[in-house]
């Protein structure tokens, strides 16, 4: 069986086997499934509400569960760097379908060879490959090249299919587009309602250019994974280790500088930074998240971090000089502590 590892990550403790399409040996053999297919960005309400209706089917008619995803997402490899920005990086959305009690997910590789696949090779595909017996679709779900295959298209090749209607929240349709719009404009709260949790992003902490150390603000630098994400700005930030406690961590590295307590018991609190940092003028400007954790001196490097966003302060502004920007990020500091000192709860 191909094993797909993307990030060099692996889920130690979970029976979903995660497959790589374009990998798989030529007598390479599923038990029968029950699938559902989809970008499946931000892994969102509605996408919830697919998997739930997905493993009520298998259940049913003893199948095992099957989630289709493409990397990249077709969008990105038709528009690249002006695709829409991700909610979810890969690694992120194999753990929120995990959680849900998938199978298996299977990935397939987005390229020139997959776009030109017609709809009867798709099929073809989902029968021979995936040994797909019932599909779980949305309404609108279209594939093959030029987008010829749907819903009926399968019917009449041969599956059952169930197509789940639209899920909405406040009278809209809960759908990835929402979500980056949401995200975009700042309303944290809305976002998490629509995702089902609070909005976070994963990366390890890798080597940026010091700069914030310069300033007297030294932040760690998250790995992004994708090519541009959906926040722009300055936020209130918990942060945890996925393989340690970030609170001991920091604590044992300094512990006169043991910093301020996240919402959860491990967590530290930080202002949080994404964009391109336009005050420091760059030949090639790229996509940052930093994070800077008030009274901490540790370190941080090649730990993977879940930053989860709790507050949205202002959008990212372009500073005349350095000593501006300095200032600047001392006066977003002092107001993200009193965001925490003013919450004693989790915001939402």
């Amino acid at each position: 069986m191909a094993i797909y590892s993307p990030d060099n990550f692996s889920l130690i403790d979970s029976p979903m086997k995660l497959l790589r399409l374009n990998a798989l040996a030529p007598n390479f053999q599923l038990p029968k499934t029950a699938v559902t297919i989809g970008n499946f960005d931000g892994v969102h309400l509605g996408h919830q509400a697919m998997i739930s209706q997905l493993k009520q089917l298998a259940a049913a008619e003893n199948l095992k569960t099957l989630v289709m995803i493409f990397e990249p997402q077709p969008l990105e490899f038709f528009k690249g760097y002006d695709a829409p920005p991700r909610i979810t990086s890969l690694r992120e959305k194999v753990e929120y379908l995990t959680e849900l009690g998938v199978d298996y997910i299977a990935v397939a590789k987005f390229d020139n060879h997959f776009r030109s696949l017609n709809a009867e090779s798709f099929a073809e595909l989902l029968k021979l490959k995936l040994n797909a017996h019932s599909l779980v679709l949305g309404d609108d779900f279209h594939f093959g090249k030029n987008r010829q295959g749907n819903s009926e298209f399968l019917r009449a090749y041969g599956f059952q299919v169930t197509n789940l209607t639209t899920v909405a929240l406040d009278g809209e349709r809960v759908s990835s587009t929402r979500i980056r719009q949401t995200l975009q404009a700042g309303d944290l709260a809305l976002a998490a309602k629509l995702l089902g949790r609070p909005y976070s992003i994963t990366g390890r902490v890798q080597y940026g250019d010091q700069i914030g150390r310069t300033l007297d603000f030294p932040t760690i630098n998250v790995a992004l994974n994708r090519h541009k994400p959906c926040l722009n700005g300055i936020y209130g930030v918990e942060v945890v280790c996925e393989t340690l406690s970030l609170k001991d961590k920091v604590k044992a590295d300094n512990p006169e500088k043991s910093g301020i307590a996240g919402y959860e018991p491990t967590a530290l609190f930080g202002a949080g930074h994404v964009g391109t940092r336009p005050a420091i003028k760059q030949v090639h400007p790229e996509w940052r998240l930093e994070v800077h954790f008030p009274d901490v001196s540790a370190n941080l490097y090649g730990l993977l971090m879940r930053v989860t966003f709790l507050h949205y302060l202002h959008g990212e502004k372009d500073y005349p000089s350095l000593e501006a920007l300095k200032a600047g990020i001392d006066d977003d500091v002092e107001k993200l502590l009193e965001f925490r000192q003013n919450t004693p709860h989790f915001p939402f």
